[in-house]
C-alpha cells in the first residue's frame, strides 16, 4: 500500500493522454472507454450524466476526443443525453491534421432499434468528412434503415443484434484504429463482455446519491475482466484513473 500525495502540477490535463501508446490493441482496434463515476458508483443522475460531471471532468471529456478516430456511443446516451457532434480547439484539430487525420472524429451512434430523431445535431450539423455513423444489425427495420442510410453511414454488425466484436471489426476495416467509447452503461458492459475493451478513464465525482446504475452493466453470463492501474490525476475534488486490460500471461500486446 502507498500514500498518494499531490505531486508536480500538470499543465495540460490531456498530455498524459496523449503519451499512451494506443499502436498496440489486443484486437482490431484499440478501444478506450471514457466514463464519470458518483463516489457510490452511480453513473446518472436522472437518468442522465451531465449532472454527475464537475468542471475539470468536462474539460477533459471534450479534449479526450481528440486521441479519437471515431467516438463510439449508444443510442439511449445519444438520446437522453442530447448528443451533437464532436467539437475540438482549433489547436487540437492541427495536431490531428498534422498527424494525418481529419480534423474531427466522427460519431458512431449503436442502435438496434433505429428509434432516433434523424434531424438531431449529431446527424445534421458534421462536417461531410465526419459523417455520423449508425451501427445497427440485419434485424432492424427495413424502413428506418434506409433513413439511416440517409443521414449517416450505415454500419451492419450482426443478424439480431448488435454484435460488439462484429461492430469493432467493422470501424477497424473502415480505418478507425482507436475507438474512444463514451457508453452507455449498457453498451459498454457488451464491449467488456466481448473482451474489447483496452483502456478504462474513469472519473470519480465527488458526489453521491445519483440514479441505481452503474458504469458498466455485466451482460448474464458474463466473466470477470481484470485491469491493471496505470495513472491517478486529480483536480480539485475530482479524481481521474486511467486503466490498462491486463493481458493473458505470455501475451504481448499485438498477439492473438
Amino acid at each position: 500500500m502507498h500514500t498518494l500525495e499531490p505531486g508536480i502540477e500538470v499543465p495540460d490535463p490531456l498530455a498524459p493522454y496523449l503519451e499512451v501508446d494506443r499502436s498496440q490493441p489486443r484486437h482490431e482496434c484499440w478501444v478506450t472507454g471514457h466514463m464519470v463515476a458518483g463516489l457510490d458508483g452511480t453513473a446518472a443522475v436522472d437518468g442522465r450524466v451531465g449532472p454527475l460531471s464537475t468542471r475539470p471532468d468536462q474539460a477533459l471529456y471534450r479534449a479526450m476526443r481528440e486521441i479519437a478516430d471515431v467516438v463510439m456511443v449508444g443510442a439511449e446516451t445519444v438520446r437522453r443525453e442530447r448528443f451533437g457532434p464532436v467539437r475540438l480547439s482549433d489547436e487540437a484539430q492541427g495536431r490531428r491534421r498534422s498527424l494525418g487525420k481529419p480534423a474531427l472524429p466522427p460519431v458512431a451512434v449503436v442502435s438496434r432499434s433505429l428509434d432516433l430523431d434523424w434531424t438531431a445535431r449529431v446527424f445534421t450539423q458534421v462536417p461531410a468528412d465526419a459523417r455520423t455513423h449508425v451501427i445497427t444489425c440485419a434485424a432492424a427495420n427495413g424502413e428506418r434503415l434506409a433513413e439511416a442510410d440517409r443521414a449517416g453511414v450505415v454500419v451492419m454488425a450482426g443478424e439480431e443484434r448488435v454484435e460488439p466484436a462484429a461492430a469493432l471489426r467493422a470501424l477497424a476495416d473502415l480505418g478507425h484504429r482507436v475507438v474512444l467509447c463514451e457508453g452507455g452503461p449498457t453498451w459498454l458492459g457488451e464491449v467488456v463482455a466481448a473482451d474489447r475493451l483496452d483502456e478504462l478513464c474513469l472519473s470519480l465525482s465527488p458526489l453521491m446519491g445519483g440514479d441505481p446504475l452503474p458504469v458498466s452493466v455485466t451482460p448474464p453470463g458474463a466473466g470477470m475482466a481484470a485491469f491493471e492501474l496505470r495513472a491517478i490525476l486529480a483536480e480539485d475534488d475530482t479524481v481521474f484513473l486511467r486503466y490498462e486490460a491486463r493481458s493473458a500471461p505470455g501475451v504481448e500486446r499485438g498477439e492473438r
